[in-house]
């Protein structure tokens, strides 16, 4: 019997998610046994600081990715929105799985609704991009820094610590958690960041038979939508925290890529999109990040991340 290791974040959903891939590895490989290496990453460990502040690019991969190089794991299973646009040498993010629900979500125990919410009510989320799309909507919200795992998250929005909270969609869906949140609203207005509701499988570059197994995971629709949203990071240059938001879809023979940043208050706002035929989008994320670069888009990141967390912020836990 054949054995491969997939490392996995020890939190629950990122278990569920690794146990999800071991089970489609099991089923089309049945000489294979598959394990799991449960690590604990830095951005698990860190719960008292804003995600941006912790080290930027990488705060919840990379632990995975040195096990790998190491030789104790064949695959790492990440959510792929935490996937740096940076690949170590000897790794390759060779697999992306169907892309399913992209939504964010206010979770409120007392609020139906975003519009709902009164002045000043207290919104908590970890992410600059959620931040700067909910200000953008409502800029009198107090938004306050929002860390842990989601039970951890859920727990304090149940303890009256927030009037509501902003989460993806697709992680209270997986953990059967939505039954339990008496108001659930999906934010129509939220364009997604790089790569939210796919996993992405890592594997060691030199392994063609572990390359062999992961690329049955992969959805050839999601790997191109995907890749061209992390085309447009990279070349923008921003970080995984960043006030930037992208999505990319395909519509009929065409794909449109949608992109949008500025401040995490919630000012000073670019958003732009392009289309091209799914034959002739190979730099679609790139054309996209060159256009806003054009308008002076590198100097609202420049800036956006200088005041991200000053005084002159929304007040945080």
């Amino acid at each position: 019997m054949e054995k491969l290791i997939i490392a996995t974040r020890a939190s629950n959903l990122a278990l569920w998610q690794a146990y999800h891939i071991k089970e489609r590895i099991e089923t089309a490989f049945p000489n294979i046994t598959v394990e799991l290496n449960k690590i604990t990453s830095m951005g698990d460990k860190i719960l008292d600081k804003p995600l941006a502040l912790i080290g930027g690019k990488g705060h919840f991969t990379k632990e995975l990715e040195d096990t790998m190089l190491l030789g104790h794991a064949d695959i790492a299973v990440h959510s792929l929105k935490d996937v740096p646009t940076y690949i170590p040498e000897g790794l390759e993010l060779c697999a992306i799985t169907q892309r399913q629900d992209q939504s964010d979500v206010l979770l409120s125990h007392i609020y139906k609704n975003l519009d709902d919410l009164p002045q000043g009510a207290r919104v908590g989320t970890t992410s600059l991009r959620r931040r700067m799309q909910l200000l953008q909507r409502r800029p009198d919200l107090k938004v306050k820094e929002l860390r842990g795992n989601v039970n951890t998250r859920l727990g304090k929005l149940k303890a009256g610590q927030y009037d509501a909270i902003i989460l993806a969609y697709i992680g209270l869906y997986r953990l059967d958690l939505l039954k339990d949140i008496p108001f659930v609203e999906k934010l129509a207005f939220a364009i997604p960041p790089m790569g939210q509701a796919s996993l992405g499988i890592e594997i060691v570059a030199s392994n063609d038979r572990v390359r062999a197994i992961a690329m049955s995971l992969n959805d050839k629709n999601t790997f191109i939508v995907t890749k061209l949203e992390r085309d447009f990071v990279s070349s923008i240059g921003a970080g995984c925290s960043a006030p930037v938001a992208v999505n990319a879809m395909i519509e009929g023979d065409e794909i449109v890529i949608k992109a949008m940043l500025g401040y995490p208050d919630g000012t000073h706002i670019m958003h732009k999109e392009r289309r091209a035929k799914v034959s002739q989008s190979d730099t679609l994320g790139t054309q996209l990040a060159q256009a806003m670069i054009d308008e002076g888009a590198l100097d609202i990141l420049a800036k956006a991340e200088s005041i991200a967390f000053k005084d002159e912020m929304p007040e945080r836990l």
